[in-house]
């Protein structure tokens, strides 16, 4: 199946580097080349686009406020110089995040993913009342490079001053951003808030005893503030009643 593209960037070069990527790639079929988001606009509006290659920080309308503004979005490709805008470009429906200076092995494949999602065949995962959805993932910056995590892999996360520790099932990952922009982004998807320093995956919840949650070897303690709310979003409805 061939995508409609359309370039968005305030850079020169940038948009001739982007627009030489494309037309390597068979399946791609670009229907614009853009200054600003004004421009992507104007083609969005009058033609089926299904990707966008989109730069984040442009005059006018940044990249982010330009997904804000578009009622029904194609899917997006960030291409940006500035990683620390990864976890809130996550909060829309991005299907990649690239970093310039962007090489051609790392644009194919943030291309076939977006092929994979727009024809379908991203795997599909199943939730926990048993309904089908594509499997969701975030990117953190850690150790100077973007990370992708699996957001059913992530267990719970600390807070520690100003930055945070992400525990998967896997490893730990740190990095700089404040708890609250983690729990706005994740909220929606069955994270909450236990204690001032610590949000926690409710699907990973094993045992709660005590002031503590268990989550495989951890012991998370809860807030004395937050234990009714805790309980009740962790227990009340999901209680075995005879």
């Amino acid at each position: 199946m061939k995508i409609n593209c359309i370039i968005v960037d305030d850079e020169a070069l940038a948009r001739k580097g982007l627009e030489k990527y494309v037309k390597e790639i068979d399946f791609l079929k670009l229907k614009g080349i853009c200054k600003n988001a004004l421009q992507a606009n104007a083609i969005i509006n009058r033609e089926k686009i299904d990707l966008l290659f989109l730069d984040i920080e442009m005059p006018m309308l940044s990249g982010i406020d330009f997904l804000k503004s578009l009622k029904h979005a194609p899917k997006v490709i960030f291409t940006t110089a500035y990683s620390e805008h990864a976890i809130e470009s996550f909060e829309f429906d991005v299907v990649d995040y690239l970093v310039k200076p962007i090489s051609f092995e790392r644009f194919l494949q943030a291309a076939n993913k977006a092929h994979r999602f727009i024809s379908g065949e991203t795997p599909l995962v199943k939730t926990e009342n048993n309904k089908e959805q594509k499997e969701e993932y975030v990117f953190i910056k850690t150790d100077k490079q973007l990370v992708k995590l699996l957001v059913n892999d992530i267990l719970f996360i600390e807070a520690m001053q100003n930055y945070i520790r992400i525990i998967t099932k896997e490893k730990s990952h740190i990095t700089l951003v404040p708890l609250k922009k983690v729990l706005d982004i994740l909220a929606q998807r069955d994270f909450i808030q236990v204690h001032k320093s610590y949000v926690i995956s409710k699907l990973q919840v094993e045992a709660i005893v005590g002031n503590h949650i268990l989550i495989e070897e951890h012991k998370i303690p809860i807030a004395r503030s937050l234990k009714e709310e805790v309980l009740e979003k962790l227990v009340m409805d999901k209680v075995l009643k005879k």
